[in-house]
This record gives structure tokens, sequence and C-alpha cells, in this order.
């Protein structure tokens, strides 16, 4: 199962546990989650199902942003939402 970690920032406004789930994709995974945490859906997608403009997702070690892409079994996704300001 695709091992999924949310970055602690995220945490501090919504609980988000690690989770395995079984998905062939980013957004399967995330689907999955949202089921179960339905709150942590408004924090890492947008109302048309997008990332949110500060969010980053690694999987296995590289950089996307694309829901599509597809994972393994042995895949680890982290979720991470960029602090912003000054």
């Amino acid at each position: 199962m695709a091992h999924v970690v949310f970055t602690s920032h995220l945490q501090r406004f919504v609980s988000c546990p690690e989770h395995d789930v079984e998905a062939d994709t980013v957004e399967a995974a995330l689907r999955r989650i949202f089921d179960q945490n339905p709150r942590l859906r408004d924090y890492i997608v947008d109302e048309q199902g997008a990332l949110r403009k500060h969010v980053v997702i690694f999987v296995d070690g590289r950089r996307t942003r694309a829901l599509g892409e597809r994972v393994s079994s042995t895949s680890q996704i982290h979720v991470l939402q960029a602090l912003s300001g000054g």
C-alpha cells in the first residue's frame, strides 16, 4: 500500500495522520483519505479538485503537482503545504 504523510504544518489546522492506502495514482490515494477525513480536502485541493497553489506533493522523493501521477504499493507520498507571508 502507498504510504501518505502530511506535513506537520497541516496538522496544526486539521487532523491528518499518516495513512497506508491502496491506490494507483496520487489522486486516488488522496480521495480515499478525504473520504475518511473530509475537512482535510479543503486544505489540499480547491473547489475544482486541483491542488491548491501552495501545496506540493513528493512521490518517492520526486516533486510533482500532477494528481494523476502513478504510484505503486511501495510508494511514499508526502503532502506539504508551503508557508507564505511576510
